[in-house]
């Protein structure tokens, strides 16, 4: 029922065990959520025209029903799957029906966020069972991507240009990032077998980008004035909060990381302790670094010596309060000097605004055309915001 949801919410917020990232510039101004889901009358998008409201953010969670029906209904984990994922559905919908309703008191405080909702839909689910119902399809798209890791690498170190280098893990990053399954657009991408890392990468909108410091970040990340070559960091220790399993993280983020090691920096991988989507979780990342590290000289050294390193976020859902990440993430991460964000949901719908004391990179893709007309962009459209230290 709605009230032991309630109530289980209510002791999950009320431990201790959650503290603000330390790299958070202004805790009590920070707000994580990017886009009003009710937006005041008179509101624009940066296009001139009406912005969503909460009619079109409820339809965003109803279109993925499907998808999160589909998942649910073949886990092999859950007795009597398909029935409990119908009652899912049910439920669900019942819920986004009070919350267009404006009904919602009982299932949230406050006005409906991308955060509260996420937490909703994955309770639903929870409550009836299905704690990871997109394991098999996370296994699966991690094999595939470890596949296709050596030859990526082996591009990748292949360019000699340092910002070609870059570009090329930046676009790497975006591409990796369209597996993502709890959005509509992408989900039907991957039941019809497109979105694939190649075909995506070689597909991306040219330059500029939707939101484009790709040059401010290429001068920070060269900023000792080297051209090329193995450089020093300019970061001593970076935290990198990660968001799909699959060619997202291995072909996207793992290169990043690997290349920040290469020059020096340590790098956290901070990722979810609980399964929530497509998302990888910290336990997953750990099982897969010592296959990265058998196909990759360069990755195995980097996680021998402890410069790339897997911490979990503590968190649940696939966006992400940075008011509230593990005690041990803050204590792993307090002396990071970088902070880079991942994915739609933690770089784009929350956090887009967050200031940082550190220098922050937010990349990922658009993924649902809410977002995109938010942002004054199309569905697909690219994100790489940089902010150097101390921008608020």
């Amino acid at each position: 029922s709605w009230d032991t949801l309630r109530d289980a919410r209510r002791r999950t917020m009320a431990t201790d065990e959650f503290v603000p990232l330390p790299q958070l510039a202004d805790v009590d101004g920070y707000r994580p959520t990017t886009f009003d889901y009710d937006p005041p009358a008179g509101s624009k998008d940066p296009k001139g025209g009406i912005p969503p409201g909460k009619s079109e953010w409820v339809d965003v969670f109803r279109k993925s029903i499907p998808e999160f029906r589909k998942r649910a209904a073949a886990d092999p984990r859950v007795p009597e799957a398909a029935s409990l994922a119908d009652r899912f559905a049910d439920d669900f919908s019942t819920a986004l029906d009070r919350i267009h309703a404006g009904d919602h008191a009982d299932l949230f405080e406050g006005q409906p966020t991308v955060l509260k909702m996420c937490r909703l839909r994955d309770e639903t689910l929870r409550s009836l069972g299905f704690t990871d119902c997109f394991k098999v399809v996370k296994a699966t798209e991690n094999e595939r991507a470890l596949t296709v890791l050596p030859a990526v690498l082996a591009e990748i170190d292949a360019i000699a240009d340092a910002k070609d280098r870059l570009l090329a893990l930046i676009q790497g990053a975006f591409a990796g990032n369209i597996f993502d399954l709890g959005a509509a657009a992408s989900a039907k991408l991957h039941e019809d077998g497109g979105g694939d890392f190649r075909s995506t990468r070689a597909r991306l909108r040219s330059r500029p980008w939707l939101v484009d410091d790709f040059d401010s970040l290429h001068q920070a990340w060269t900023a000792n004035g080297a051209t090329g070559g193995e450089l020093a960091s300019t970061w001593r220790k970076c935290v990198m909060f990660v968001d799909n399993s699959g060619a997202d993280v291995v072909l996207g983020m793992l290169p990043i990381a690997r290349e920040l090691a290469r020059r020096g920096c340590k790098v956290v991988l901070a990722a979810n302790e609980v399964p929530s989507i497509n998302d990888v979780t910290a336990a997953e990342l750990e099982d897969l670094l010592p296959r990265v590290a058998e196909l990759d000289e360069t990755f195995a050294e980097a996680v021998k010596c402890g410069a790339i390193a897997v911490c979990s976020t503590g968190s649940d859902l696939p966006v992400i309060d940075l008011r509230r990440v593990s005690k041990r993430l803050a204590a792993t991460v307090d002396d990071a000097d970088f902070v880079i964000l991942e994915g739609m949901g933690r770089a784009i719908e929350t956090n887009l605004e967050a200031a940082f004391d550190c220098d922050a990179l937010r990349i990922g893709m658009v993924k649902h055309p809410e977002v995109a007309q938010c942002l004054g962009g199309e569905l697909y459209d690219c994100v790489c915001r940089f902010e150097a230290a101390g921008y608020i």
